[in-house]
């Protein structure tokens, strides 16, 4: 007999060998109907395998969110089944689930389209509805490949040949038509439901060597309900509708090109942005002390094997060899350079803590696939800045840092944060005991970050390959998660580099090094601004804040005269004088997204006024120059500033 365990805490005996399904029957009918799989010690597994000693069962249904995964998993079987039963010849290959959704690969002569893909979700319909059981059978190496071959399945075959020997080979049906598949799987095909849809196709190399054939993979989503699914299209809609990459032709920001892959070409708007956010963390660092850097962008490689980089980050560096022979690489990091700030010239212990920050520049290889945009590429720079202290400082040190960063991310529209403490990866250097030293700092730092009523979790083995990190993602406005600052701490890096202060008992000290980043890329913080805000940029960030248009050709000397009183009121501003209608000026400025319209006109040239348009609305207030330019001035000022200026005049808004 074994001993079952519920979630409950209950416990049963059963014989050996007893199936889930079993149990669940013994338990209540209803909750074997209901049920599509189990958690077996933790694990899923299908609802049909036998319980062969003493576990902890939990049976899932269908909206167990723990479920969604076998919904997908299930529909990628039934949509290589919808294909291959409408364009005979096909061959199947993998299809996994991924994060939102699922895709499968196939290998067909003609390519697959979109125009496809209603004949493929209505034979998936059809498949579906009929309910068919999902069963497995174990098979023996040869029995598996016997039968691929005489399938046409080449790519099966060369699957079943890389299982290892002594594994099982499992094989999946639903009625006639069958795979190769590790599993589990729901009990039918019904249980999938209706709430899917197929997203797009792209190209694929099998097992994604160049070298092999060329695949083509759909890329499809499912869910629990049609709410759901709704709601995810509703999303990724809305996520399309923020496109930063769009959004920055259309604001005139940046540009990319095939001659500097994953480079940024910042136009003079968006490179007024990047000085803009570089200003505002320069006076939030200069505030807290921080003491502001450069250091060279090319460095020798017996740097960068002393750091640790480059036998733990040398698939990520960009090198180069001189005529001489010596081997230099590009910056990936800040920290060996700060290093090198830090040993020039005796420290003391007095000296600490001493942070040093800079705006650096840094080069990573990022595969051509994975480039984004400004929010993944190969050239940023980061807000970095790296804190040398005693372990005593450590605990203080990262809470000025915690406050700062959440304070810095509130001045940015950012109030839902999520910390976590990442932890030790596979591949880092140092020895253990340095490392529970580190992680040990780190876990006193989250102690009293919950105890101050934050909410912050382990997120283990992803910390830095020198020291732990704690981990600050935003939630944007639909909800996306974007992990950008870091609070890192390193008990390595400054001893393999010779870092030392020298303490009060005149013997000399190895450093605490804490690595910090607010913004974390500024490129991809930009991004991230562009589209929380949809490109609708608060007036002290836009690098455009006011154009002032003309409705007809009598109001241009006054246009003339309200631009330079924007200007020297300190707002970033121009003059449209063409000889176009005013729609149309409205129109261009809007698609730009130029937070503020100031239309004049004879009327407001006589009465020396200004007819201000807000992006976004439909109406339009007049008021007199003077007030209109205060105003404006006053919700231009960047909040670190304007907190220093007292209490926040009503913001000026336009008539409906």
């Amino acid at each position: 007999m074994i001993s079952i365990t519920f979630p409950d805490g209950a416990s049963r005996q059963y014989a050996a060998g007893t199936r889930g399904v079993e149990i669940a029957k013994s338990i209540s009918p209803s909750l074997a109907k209901r049920s599509v799989a189990m958690l077996v010690d933790g694990r899923l597994a299908d609802l049909s395998d036998p319980i062969e000693r003493d576990a902890n069962i939990e049976f899932i249904d269908r909206d167990n969110p723990r479920a969604l995964e076998l919904i997908r998993h299930d529909a990628a079987h039934v949509l290589a089944e919808a294909v291959q039963t409408l364009y005979p010849g096909t061959q199947v290959t993998i299809g996994p689930v991924i994060e939102n959704g699922f895709y499968y690969d196939f290998y067909r002569a003609e390519p697959f389209t979109p125009e496809d893909f209603p004949a493929i979700e209505k034979k998936m319909a059809e498949i579906i509805a009929k309910d068919r059981p999902f069963t497995k059978e174990i098979w023996t190496r040869d029995e598996a490949k016997s039968w691929f071959e005489k399938q046409g399945e080449a790519f099966k075959v060369e699957l079943v040949d890389a299982i290892p020997a002594g594994q099982e080979i499992r094989i999946y049906k639903q009625g006639e038509w069958l795979d190769l598949c590790r599993g589990p799987h729901m009990t039918s095909t019904g249980k999938i439901g209706s709430a899917f849809k197929l997203m797009k196709v792209a190209g694929a190399y099998w097992r994604g060597d160049s070298t092999k054939p060329m695949l083509q993979r759909i890329y499809a989503t499912a869910f629990a309900n049609k709410a759901e699914l709704d709601a995810y299209l509703h999303r990724l809609a809305e996520a399309e509708r923020r496109d930063h990459r769009r959004l920055g032709r259309e604001m005139d920001l940046f540009h990319f090109q095939e001659e500097g892959p994953g480079t940024v070409f910042w136009h003079p708007k968006g490179w007024t942005l990047f000085q803009t956010l570089v200003a505002y963390m320069r006076r939030r660092q200069q505030a807290d002390h921080y003491l502001e850097v450069n250091t060279p962008q090319v460095l020798d490689r017996s740097l960068w094997e002393m750091s640790g980089h480059w036998q733990t980050y040398r698939e990520n560096m960009f090198t180069t060899m001189t005529e001489d022979e010596r081997v230099f690489a590009l910056k990936p990091m800040n920290c060996p350079g700060h290093v090198q700030i830090f040993k020039n010239g005796l420290k003391s212990y007095r000296d600490l803590p001493l942070k040093i920050s800079e705006f650096g520049i840094v080069h990573r290889y990022e595969p051509s696939g994975a480039l984004h945009g400004v929010i993944r590429v190969r050239a940023f720079t980061q807000d970095d800045a790296h804190i040398f202290c005693t372990e005593d400082q450590i605990m203080g040190e990262a809470l000025r840092i915690n406050d700062l960063i959440l304070s810095i991310y509130k001045d940015f529209g950012f109030d839902d944060i999520i910390i976590k403490m990442a932890t030790r990866p596979e591949k880092r250097v140092g020895s253990d005991a340095a490392w529970d030293k580190a992680e040990a700092a780190l876990l006193r730092v989250v102690d009293e970050l919950k105890a101050r009523g934050f909410s912050a979790t382990i997120n283990p083995g992803e910390g830095a390959f020198y020291g732990p990190k704690l981990e600050y993602t935003l939630r944007d406005a639909i909800g996306r998660e974007w992990q950008c600052g870091t609070t890192q701490v390193d008990f390595n890096m400054p001893g393999r580099l010779g870092a030392f202060y020298i303490g009060p008992d005149s013997e000399k000290k190895t450093p605490v090094m804490i690595h910090r980043a607010m913004f974390g890329s500024l490129e991809r913080f930009i991004g991230i601004l562009i589209e929380h805000f949809a490109g609708h940029l608060p007036l002290w960030l836009s690098p455009l804040q006011v154009v002032i248009a003309t409705i007809t050709q009598d109001a241009d000397d006054y246009a003339r005269e309200v631009l330079a009183a924007a200007q020297a009121a300190g707002l970033k501003a121009e003059a449209d004088l063409r000889n176009e209608k005013i729609t149309y000026k409205v129109r261009e400025h809007s698609l730009a997204k130029v937070p503020v319209l100031m239309v004049v006109g004879k009327r407001e040239a006589a009465e020396r006024s200004v007819s201000l348009r807000r992006l976004g609305t439909d109406g339009q207030t007049t008021m007199s120059l003077e007030a209109a330019l205060a105003a404006l001035a006053d919700e231009a000022a960047p909040p670190d500033l304007k907190r220093l200026q007292g209490p926040e005049p009503p913001r000026l808004e336009a008539a409906g």
